[in-house]
């Protein structure tokens, strides 16, 4: 049965509270479609792609975790942006985003999630000043050598991750942070964890890891980013009796 958008807009303001985060984005409803929603598209990133992919299913909602109106971007709506929310409004779609909620959120979020599919036992969060962590600590199931850890990740994400070795010959202890959290390394190394695991990585980021000894891996932006909007998606169609399809539009970034 449809549920109103605008039911479907409160629930997921109750569920990842977007108030408690200052973020680069607005999050929540970016664009507004139809009143009623029967078919929810969730994808990584709002990209022409995914909007024309969610048109061909004729989905009524698309849930992402990177949309639109980001901080310091130019606002005008032209060229590639117009294209994207063209698509949207001449369909009567929905898109809402949510950002660092998404990564927040301690059961459906994009950490939590990432720890489920790599099974990683969540201790405790290493931002534990901040009032919604995102950066996360804990134990391998089974420890793992440098190289047997990088082939589980590639294994479970479909995709080889880059790799600096560090100094401790079994893995026992992990942190991590989805997305572009390379800039948390130096709260892996303070935390004195074996290994630290995020999606992208950056030239400083291999002289912290080479100097501290700290294993570290760098598995993709768009790959850890992944599973937060799938289990949200999820949620939401089980809850309110709706369709729901991950679209995954492949990034190697």
């Amino acid at each position: 049965m449809p549920v109103s958008r605008n039911e479907l807009d409160i629930e997921l303001k109750n569920l990842l509270k977007p108030e408690q985060f200052s973020d680069y984005c607005p999050n929540g409803l970016q664009v507004e479609g139809h009143d009623q929603v029967s078919k929810i598209v969730s994808g990584v990133t709002a990209s022409k792609a995914l909007i024309d992919a969610a048109v061909a299913v004729s989905a009524d909602f698309i849930l992402v975790h990177h949309g639109y109106f980001w901080r310091g971007e130019d606002q005008t709506i032209t060229g590639i942006k117009k294209a994207r929310i063209q698509t949207l409004l001449n369909n009567n779609i929905s898109l809402a985003a949510y950002h660092l909620p998404l990564d927040a959120h301690v059961e459906l979020g994009n950490n939590a999630q990432l720890a489920k599919l790599l099974e990683f036992k969540i201790e405790a969060p290493l931002d534990a000043n901040s009032s919604n962590p995102i950066v996360f600590a804990g134990r391998l199931n089974t420890p793992m050598s440098f190289a047997e850890l990088g082939s589980h990740i590639g294994q479970k994400l479909d995709r080889e991750p880059l790799g600096i070795k560090g100094v401790k010959e079994n893995i026992e202890t992990i942190a991590w942070c989805t997305g572009a959290a390379q800039n948390f390394i130096e709260l892996a190394v303070a935390a004195e964890v074996d290994a630290y695991l995020t999606g992208e990585i950056s030239e400083q980021t291999v002289h912290i890891a080479r100097e501290s000894g700290l294993h570290f891996y760098s598995a993709g932006h768009h790959a850890t980013e992944r599973y937060g909007v799938q289990a949200v998606g999820n949620y939401l169609a089980e809850k309110f009796t709706l369709q729901h399809e991950f679209i995954d539009i492949d990034n190697p970034a």
